[in-house]
């Protein structure tokens, strides 16, 4: 494999990667709604600001996110929001097969009464 696409399938993955934790793409899911505070999303979660911070500066460190200072509040937003995309197609394909497994429970019920 050429070191190029190596390097470019690396990046990928790690954008991936950030996006596998349901608190992040909960985050991404809020941020494509408005700009949010860490407090917002804080408060939004449930969880403490230490380990929201942990989970926004995957997103960010992926290049999903960026920062707005204003004052002395930061501001989290969606750097790409063609991550949307990509989120829906999770989505589509994660309804698909939960569908799918619900159709073999029910055949082998079938199948043992």
């Amino acid at each position: 494999m050429k070191t190029e696409t190596k390097n470019k399938l690396i990046q990928q993955a790690a954008v991936i990667k950030a996006l596998s934790h349901p608190t992040r793409l909960l985050i991404v899911d809020m941020l494509s709604k408005k700009n949010i505070c860490v407090c917002e999303i804080t408060k939004a979660i449930g969880n403490d600001m230490s380990t929201v911070s942990k989970h926004l500066s995957v997103l960010k460190n992926s290049g999903l996110v960026d920062i707005t200072r204003k004052g002395n509040q930061i501001f989290y937003n969606l750097k790409c929001p063609c991550i949307l995309e990509f989120m829906d197609c999770i989505a589509k394909v994660a309804k698909v097969t939960a569908k799918e497994k619900i159709k073999q429970i029910s055949c082998c019920a079938r199948k043992r009464a």
